[in-house]
């Protein structure tokens, strides 16, 4: 099992910052543009437990569908999105939103396996692991700007 955490400080209350990652349409607006992500599912998406979400992203040229489903929403503090169809053995993403002083803590822990045992390591050693940390990096940013 692989795992990613990440923290964010911003300086805005939990409710502004829950909103705006909880509407599964931002998230074209995080993520890096050479992924070629769309959100296929009709907006607006209502944010629930046991929502299903669809998606394609574009991994090496590819066109790749994703699909997610809300295991777990807990607003404004927290939500989990795993995958039910994508490119992984196994993707479980928590998100979690923290009222701290001067702001909102965001923390984003995910859980992956890659397919393909020992090749799926080999992969995951010279290009997902960087590439997953390029995202979420890419993803900082945009957050920076967005909310200062």
């Amino acid at each position: 099992m692989h795992i990613l955490e990440t923290e964010q400080l911003v300086p805005r209350p939990i409710k502004e910052v829950f909103a705006f990652f909880s509407k599964p349409e931002n998230l074209a607006e995080i993520t890096p543009a050479s992924m070629g992500f769309r959100t296929l599912t009709p907006s607006p998406i209502q944010m629930k437990e046991g929502a299903l979400i669809d998606y394609t992203i574009r991994l090496g040229g590819l066109p790749l569908h994703w699909r997610t489903m809300i295991s777990d929403y807990t607003p404004p503090f927290r939500f989990v999105d795993e995958q039910l169809a994508g490119p992984y053995t196994f993707w479980h993403h928590t998100h979690t939103f923290e009222e701290v002083e001067g702001g909102t803590m965001i923390r984003d822990t995910v859980r992956y396996l890659l397919p393909f045992g020992p090749l799926g390591k080999l992969v995951h050693a010279l290009f997902v692991r960087r590439q997953i940390e390029s995202i979420f990096t890419h993803r900082q940013r945009v957050i920076r700007k967005q909310f200062g």
